[in-house]
């Protein structure tokens, strides 16, 4: 999470930036900030402290969120848009739809900030704050490798695939950060994927949905572990995380002689 709040205070220094010498009129201190989903505890946090800090500078903040809904997310955009807003953080749902939208932005003048998800296919983005998001993968991954103690342990231990939003750029860096790292295992025969389900084009999770993440799980246990057990899962985000954990627990892991597998995550998202 301090990675995240140093990002939301290169934001505000971004946007400050860009807002130097503008009139003080009513709408010359507004900045809109579009947020894709109230359904992720760190996107909530993310909008609060962001517009908190610009608040505190003396901005006005249209903080919205489009709840994983590409059209919302757009008529978002585009009333900030009318409201006259000077800068614009957009945490994009799917980036390549917002490229009519931002043309508008751009053609007003207006100067638009990706946040965290990189958006692609138009011209109209002034700059893009984010992370190493193949460092990430790597992290994730070799949370595994220690959990399994991969170094020390024969195996073969049976892992499953999980990747985020095939519409989200993050999630290919996530996955391709993570695989440099397990591919050399599952080469070596050490880990094994039971399901045969290798690639963003199988393993990926429209939305970072975690009731889709539950029913892939649900279907990979009953189909290939009714005699073996997982021994490790990676999962970009916890949101996913938690759907895996769910099914996990529906036949009996983490209780009696199953225990739970080593599942990755990301965002240090509460779980009840």
């Amino acid at each position: 999470m301090k990675l995240k709040k140093w990002i939301a205070l290169g934001l505000a220094s971004l946007m400050l930036f860009s807002l130097t010498g503008c009139a003080q009129g009513s709408n010359d201190k507004l900045v809109g900030v579009a947020m894709p989903t109230k359904s992720s505890q760190r996107w909530i946090q993310d909008g609060d402290n962001m517009k908190k800090q610009l608040e505190e500078k003396g901005y006005k903040v249209d903080l919205q969120y489009g709840e994983d809904n590409i059209d919302n997310q757009v008529a978002q955009i585009e009333n900030m848009i009318s409201k006259g807003a000077k800068v614009l953080v957009v945490a994009s749902i799917d980036g390549k739809a917002l490229t009519d939208v931002l043309k508008k932005a751009g053609d007003a003048g207006i100067k638009v900030i990706a946040y965290d998800r990189l958006i692609r296919d138009t011209e109209n983005v002034s700059y893009y704050a984010t992370f190493d998001n193949f460092k990430v993968g790597v992290l994730q991954a070799e949370s595994i490798v220690k959990g399994l103690d991969l170094a020390n342990q024969a195996g073969p231990f049976n892992i499953e695939l999980f990747g985020g939003s095939p519409d989200d750029n993050n999630a290919y860096f996530f996955y391709d950060g993570a695989m440099s790292v397990l591919q050399p295992y599952i080469d070596q025969g050490k880990l094994v994927v039971k399901s045969g389900q290798t690639g963003m084009d199988k393993v990926s999770t429209l939305r970072w949905d975690g009731a889709t993440a539950q029913a892939r799980m649900d279907n990979i246990l009953s189909a290939f572990y009714t005699s073996e057990r997982v021994d490790a899962v990676l999962s970009p985000y916890d949101g996913i995380s938690i759907g895996v954990l769910s099914s996990l627990k529906s036949i009996g892991y983490g209780s009696g002689d199953m225990p739970m597998p080593i599942v990755s995550g990301q965002d240090a998202e509460i779980r009840l």
